[in-house]
């Protein structure tokens, strides 16, 4: 919640019988005013009284004249009291707790007997009669609660120029746009979709109730920032009088929002007091080695992983092993028998079950915007003995300022690269004959991958696989797998950035075709961390290419690689975190009315976070939620676990095929796949994106039938092998692919000029034919000239 002038502003209330008065000015000073002419002395004045400042009163040490200063008025918080008709004072629950914390010592309640002012200058003033009407400069040092109710309380506005009246409504416009007192106001509870609605109405107020003296103070100092601090405090007064309904509104919803002390989440995780062992360092260092042995050594252990491919790699390296293990992802759960040790998906891990040891790799993922919230689960909520974690230097002071929170001892163990990652200085200038044999080249989009393999292949004798991210990992697993063996053809590696991860490769070099990539906005620089991840996949500790070596296609992009390598690992300020169902159904009881997708806007508007989280992007889930509003017969629980299986939103195909499985399940009839299986392998492009979208769709009805009951999904088995089917078809695609890959956006031009200047290279076959045709014509003219002279 906000912190600032509204949960922190005090009013000073004084005796209805006046000798003296002290008034609280906005310029750090105060005015005394003493009858009895005493030596007073605030030349230097040791507290601030600002209204828009942090009340700060204490006696000066050694002050003869200040002692007893404390006994001679009486202080409470203005947002937190209220004065009835009969003059008593009450606290206002609608406002509890919600102050912030105020240096003020051994402030007494009683009341004064008298009240002064005094000048900034220490000069003494003529004293004030309360019932005297206080000229237009005194109103800016006036009781803000005072000043409200006689505004409240007073005739319609008469008398005031028109032009006055026009500078006070442009004072209020500027107060309706301002951004500081909209933040402020939560500080009250009102919210900022409320914020305008109340301006508004305190705009009709003053309207009707204004004073001449006021009108004229806000004239003296016109719109802006003085005017909106001088207004926030009587904007309050009228708020929490005007909106108690909507103000325990808002303080309902924001406590039903709150995502404040995650780890208090996991009361048995913290009573366990875990012992996290942090390995930390770069790629090839042998930091997921280390914490696998451990893994393995325990009687019962969970390894949580980034991706399916490598959980299910150490699945099978486990079992090989005779370790007996159990595979659980989101699409698919293999139980070993009499298996203690699991390896899963980061967003499968259990935060029920008890482990020896538990493995958590990649965990700089807590980063992710997306994602991030699956590691950050994983570390607040596994229950284990040790937790080990595996990943670079981003988020080591996170974890530590966690574990501090926590309770949990933190180890941590730092490992540096087997061998050092070296950047070849003469690059491939342009020119893909330079491949050699265990080359990657890293290209950052489909189309691009696709086209580099084949001038590869027509320009040289090497066979390239292909691994990008659409893939299934049945058929990236058997890419890595034809790459890593000496005895095939298959010498070349053409891959996406999903090469950074997951993959255990034999690279002897990491070649960028582009150190750019199109992030669904503009074309932007790769980020360091991630050339940096994918770089490091060269080199491999006990393979045929110990020393890792990377460069890029062009020269003017290695001074860029050189500079990204260079620079040290970021240090994340913020992890993320996204709500449990649990805790939406709860939001969702302050709007009984309102669809998924607005729900999770307006969580994400109230939501209140501490300094190191932030709420993960959930684009991908408002997108579904939207496509499955109109479908009736799901409940708020349905609905949300459909907007989590994994679709690719951008692929008409899919989404079609997840609203017909959730408009089947919404009427309790059985889910069918509803898809013929291909007769061969792709012809072309086109046939091949389309394997991948079958792939896709079968791989969501499997999800769903983890999350569902088996009842409703009934035809895993047939899903499961057509699957397997499709992946093979990809495979044997991938191997005969030498045709000229589509793009997925029709009617663009291929070619596009982007705002920052940068330029979408040319198809590099269209290079290649052009570079064909030119050397074929420089060939006849060679022969013609020649035919010529042997003429002559």
């Amino acid at each position: 919640m906000a912190r600032g002038t509204a949960a922190i502003l005090s009013r000073i209330r004084s005796s209805r019988h006046d000798v003296s008065r002290f008034r609280i000015l906005p310029r750090n000073r105060c005015e005394w005013r003493n009858p009895a002419g005493s030596g007073f002395d605030l030349a230097n004045p040791t507290f601030l009284t600002s209204l828009v400042n942090m009340v700060h009163l204490q006696s000066a040490s050694g002050g003869p004249n200040l002692r007893g200063f404390r006994n001679t008025i009486g202080a409470r918080p203005f947002s937190s009291v209220g004065e009835d008709d009969d003059g008593t004072i009450e606290d206002r629950d609608d406002v509890s707790g919600i102050s912030d914390s105020m240096n003020v010592e051994n402030w007494d309640a009683s009341e004064s007997d008298c009240e002064s002012s005094m000048d900034e200058s220490g000069s003494f003033s003529e004293d004030v009669d309360s019932g005297e009407s206080v000229g237009y400069k005194q109103v800016e040092f006036r009781d803000p609660a005072e000043l409200y109710r006689e505004l409240r309380d007073s005739l319609r506005l008469r008398g005031l120029k028109q032009s006055d009246w026009e500078m006070v409504s442009e004072i209020l416009n500027y107060f309706y746009k301002s951004s500081w007192a909209a933040n402020q106001a939560l500080g009250i509870y009102i919210g900022r979709s409320f914020f305008p609605t109340a301006v508004s109405k305190f705009r009709k107020f003053l309207k009707k109730k204004c004073t001449v003296d006021v009108c004229k103070y806000l004239v003296s100092i016109g719109p802006g920032d003085a005017a909106v601090k001088f207004l926030f405090p009587i904007f309050v007064e009228f708020c929490l009088e005007e909106f108690r309904d909507e103000i325990k509104r808002f303080r309902s919803m924001i406590k039903s929002a709150d995502l404040t002390k995650p780890h208090t989440w996991f009361p048995f995780a913290r009573a366990m007091k875990r012992k996290i062992i942090y390995h930390c360092g770069p790629t090839n260092s042998g930091k997921t080695y280390n914490a696998l042995q451990r893994y393995m050594e325990a009687k019962k252990g969970i390894y949580c992983s980034p991706l399916r491919l490598l959980a299910m790699e150490v699945f099978d390296k486990v079992n090989a092993l005779g370790i007996y293990c159990s595979l659980h992802t989101g699409q698919e759960k293999k139980h070993v028998p009499f298996s203690n040790h699991i390896s899963c998906t980061v967003e499968m891990v259990s935060t029920e079950d008890i482990y020896d040891v538990a493995v958590i790799d990649e965990i700089q993922m807590m980063a992710d915007p997306c994602r991030g919230y699956a590691w950050t689960r994983a570390l607040l909520g596994v229950k284990a003995d040790e937790v080990h974690l595996c990943g670079d230097p981003s988020v080591l002071n996170i974890v530590r300022r966690i574990c501090s929170e926590t309770g949990d001892e933190l180890i941590e163990q730092h490992y540096e690269r087997f061998k050092p990652l070296v950047v070849e200085a003469k690059t491939l200038l342009g020119d893909l004959n330079n491949i050699r044999p265990g080359d990657c080249v890293v290209a950052f989009s489909r189309r691009e991958i696709f086209e580099v393999k084949l001038v590869i292949e027509k320009l040289t004798k090497h066979r390239c696989c292909v691994i990008y991210g659409a893939l299934p990992p049945e058929t990236r697993r058997l890419q890595a797998s034809l790459f890593n063996d000496p005895d095939n053809e298959y010498d070349v590696l053409v891959a996406s950035d999903a090469v950074g991860m997951g993959l255990n490769l034999n690279i002897r070099r990491v070649v960028f075709y582009s150190i750019s990539k199109y992030n669904g906005d503009k074309i932007v620089p790769v980020p360091a961390t991630q050339v940096k991840q994918i770089a490091g996949r060269a080199g491999r500790r006990g393979s045929r290419y110990p020393d890792g070596l990377t460069t890029t296609l062009h020269l003017e992009d290695l001074d860029y690689l050189i500079e990204c390598l260079k620079q040290p690992f970021d240090d994340i300020k913020k992890v993320g975190l996204f709500p449990f169902f649990e805790q939406v159904e709860l939001f969702a009881g302050q709007f009984p009315d309102v669809a998924l997708s607005q729900l999770l806007e307006k969580f994400k508007e109230n939501c209140r976070l501490d300094g190191s989280y932030f709420l993960c992007r959930h684009d991908h889930v408002k997108k579904v939620a939207n496509m499955l509003q109109k479908v009736q017969g799901l409940s708020l629980e349905d609905r949300f676990n459909f907007c989590f299986a994994p679709v690719n939103i951008r692929d008409p195909k899919a989404m079609f095929h997840l609203l017909k499985f959730a408009s089947s399940y919404s009427q309790n009839l059985p889910v069918n796949i509803a898809m013929g299986m291909p007769t061969g392998s792709a012809r072309n492009d086109s046939e091949l994106l389309d394997l991948e979208t079958k792939h896709q769709v079968l791989s969501m009805y499997l999800w769903l039938s983890h999350h569902f009951t088996e009842e409703t999904f009934p035809y895993v088995k047939k899903a499961e092998a057509m699957a397997t089917g499709i992946a093979d078809l990809l495979s044997e695609s991938l191997r005969n692919a030498k045709w000229k890959p589509e793009s997925k956006q029709a009617g663009k031009p291929k070619t596009q000029q982007k705002e920052d200047g940068y330029k979408r290279p040319l198809s590099l076959i269209k290079g290649f034919d052009k570079r064909h045709e030119r050397s074929s014509e420089h060939e006849k003219s060679s022969r013609h000239e020649h035919s010529e002279k042997v003429a002559v």
